[in-house]
């Protein structure tokens, strides 16, 4: 069974290529999911956030500020180190048992998107046959940034500079989705690799 990383800079629209692989007849696991759920009310996470960060980045009812919490880190490569740490290593141990978990069904592909999975490092590739990247222009990503998440273009532009640059990621892909086109456009893309990875006997590499 493949399982596919499916990763790309923020704002570049991996949400888009994993709905259509999802449509497709993929099972797709979303890592930022795992990350709420790793940070829920309860969770050993939140505790550990609140002694890193601070009571600033909670909301008066208890619950986890994110976009608080973003400016905290974001414009601070330390901070987002500790977070990181945090996060990370949970976020992880939940990807490894799903997939071993769908790994003894007979689903066709199962994708994984993780937005940081290059700089994550190691641990998630070796769960990883494939790896597709989506790329979009920096200029429709700030767009995109803005209009959905109410961004500054300042701050729209901190989140990009704080991820590993994507023409670094595009030189690490195995499949690459260009999603500066229209949705349709992108759609056959995937549709297209789709069929690519039917036909493939995927087997792991080194990267």
């Amino acid at each position: 069974m493949r399982v596919l990383g499916l990763t790309g800079g923020i704002a570049t629209g991996k949400s888009l290529v994993a709905r259509t692989f999802q449509e497709l007849g993929a099972v797709v696991v979303d890592a930022d999911e795992l990350a709420h759920q790793v940070t829920a009310p309860g969770e050993p996470a939140l505790e550990e956030i609140r002694e890193a960060f601070g009571p600033q980045v909670f909301t008066p009812s208890g619950q986890l500020d994110r976009r608080a919490l973003g400016r905290v880190v974001f414009g601070n490569a330390e901070l987002r180190r500790r977070l990181e740490q945090i996060v990370h290593p949970r976020v992880r141990e939940r990807l490894e048992e799903v997939v071993a978990r769908l790994k003894a069904t007979e689903v066709p592909l199962i994708v994984l998107e993780i937005p940081l999975l290059f700089e994550t490092g190691e641990p998630l590739l070796r769960l990883i046959d494939r790896v597709v990247v989506v790329t979009a222009p920096e200029a429709v990503q700030l767009q995109r940034l803005m209009a959905r998440n109410g961004f500054t273009e300042e701050e729209a532009r901190a989140r990009i500079g704080a991820q590993m640059p994507l023409a670094l990621k595009v030189a690490r892909a195995d499949y690459v989705i260009d999603n500066g086109g229209s949705p349709e456009e992108t759609r056959r893309q995937v549709e297209h690799l789709w069929e690519a990875l039917r036909r493939e006997n995927c087997t792991d590499r080194p990267r």
